[in-house]
């Protein structure tokens, strides 16, 4: 699960920090490195295709690898050709073709998370799946480690191209490990997805939305009332500083003065650190106040220290320790409201769809930040980067907002 962690986690970066920071020496604008963040709703939209990962057997592959290993393998396959390939690219002379090529890694990478979600659960029993996930988000951090820091320094060193190529090679920790691993039995579920694809095209689909689509949500509305409403729109304006201003922080590094070697120690390395400091801070402040309390303080966090970033563009010069309070603030805020957001997104599931509301909660969490974060860059070029860091806390405003309100409603309750 390490390994697999591993890579799931390395494509990521490698289209929205690292490639920002790429865009960005190449000489391309920022209004259209902001457009980037564009490729992030692939994530946020993965559900839509997640039944074909299902039910779909894969010529040779199933047979030789099963249903889970066989897509994890192909998607995997399909990021390093795709990160190969965006090696040869050169961003100020063909942008099209690198948009092009960071649709694809995303789209594989998030295939990958399908199938690999989909092993994880089946793979072992119950009582180990908290095991399971915390190995996975550890294997995740250091594969962002690695296509953060580790792809900036390889740059800073050698060339972009060879940091894009060490990166698909690393995919190999992946294949590899799916080869070792072992194929899930397939159980009495295996037995009712197949029963139902072969009910025939339309029939098919008609009972996937049913079931997928929706059902989920039509429990949440029934359980909720117009109450849900309130809801879908907090969940989905909660991220949306932090998403505005990720996009834009690696050309602002940049554009201030500092090398991708010291962006790549202080900004990935040491941020790492801050985030799992934070992120421990809201397991405490959830395991001590609850769900929701916390939600007020961790939306309060993420829009105030914005702001350290608008005194850092303020100040005007490549300032170590200047960057280090800045991105110790930033990202211990970023920890403990993913943390506590998550937490609370757990807490609104019905038993009966649990994984399939979750993930659609955390689509609808992530679509609006990575529609608006697109328009991020013609915010700089239309101001400067004050203003901008401004406007990233500015669009806070709404999260806390309706998170006072989520938090009144909890406490009446």
């Amino acid at each position: 699960m390490l390994f697999l962690g591993f890579s799931a986690g390395l494509p990521f970066p490698l289209v929205f920090a690292t490639l920002s920071a790429w865009l960005s020496t190449a000489g391309v604008s920022k209004a259209s490195i902001g457009m980037f963040a564009w490729v992030g709703i692939t994530y946020s939209l993965k559900f839509t295709w997640a039944p074909l990962v299902d039910r779909l057997a894969l010529p040779g592959l199933t047979a030789w690898l099963g249903r889970r290993r066989s897509w994890m393998l192909l998607a995997q396959l399909g990021v390093a050709a795709a990160l190969l390939a965006l090696a040869t690219a050169d961003p100020a002379a063909d942008l099209t073709r690198v948009a092009w090529l960071s649709l694809a890694v995303a789209f594989c990478s998030a295939t990958q998370d399908i199938a690999l979600d989909a092993w994880r659960i089946e793979a072992v029993d119950a009582r180990v799946q908290g095991a399971m996930a915390a190995t996975y988000q550890f294997g995740y951090r250091l594969a962002m480690l690695a296509a953060g820091a580790g792809a900036l320094v390889v740059a800073d060193l050698v060339s972009w191209r060879a940091a894009y190529q060490t990166m698909a090679a690393l995919m190999t920790v992946g294949m590899i490990t799916v080869l070792l691993v072992g194929e899930p039995p397939r159980g009495p579920g295996s037995v009712a997805v197949a029963t139902a694809a072969g009910a025939g095209p339309g029939r098919g689909l008609a009972q996937w939305f049913v079931t997928a689509v929706a059902g989920p949500f039509a429990d949440f509305f029934r359980r909720n009332g117009g109450w849900a409403l309130v809801l879908l729109g907090f969940i989905a304006c909660y991220r949306i500083s932090d998403l505005i201003l990720g996009v834009m922080a690696n050309p602002f590094y940049i554009d201030i003065g500092f090398s991708l070697s010291q962006i790549a120690t202080i900004a990935k390395v040491f941020g790492f650190v801050m985030t799992l400091v934070g992120a421990a801070l809201g397991g405490v402040a959830v395991a001590r106040y609850g769900a929701v309390r916390p939600l007020v303080a961790g939306a309060v966090l993420v829009a105030c220290t914005n702001m350290f970033f608008a005194g850092l563009a303020a100040y005007g010069e490549p300032d170590l320790r200047f960057l280090m309070v800045t991105i110790s603030a930033d990202n211990l805020a970023a920890g403990f409201a993913g943390t506590v957001f998550i937490a609370y997104l757990s807490s609104l599931t019905s038993v009966a769809y649990t994984a399939t509301q979750y993930a659609l909660f955390s689509a609808l969490m992530t679509l609006l930040g990575n529609f608006i974060g697109g328009f991020s860059g013609r915010v700089v070029e239309a101001s400067d980067w004050v203003m901008f860091f401004l406007y990233a806390s500015a669009m806070g405003l709404p999260a806390i907002a309706l998170s006072l309100v989520v938090a009144r409603r909890a406490r009446a309750r």
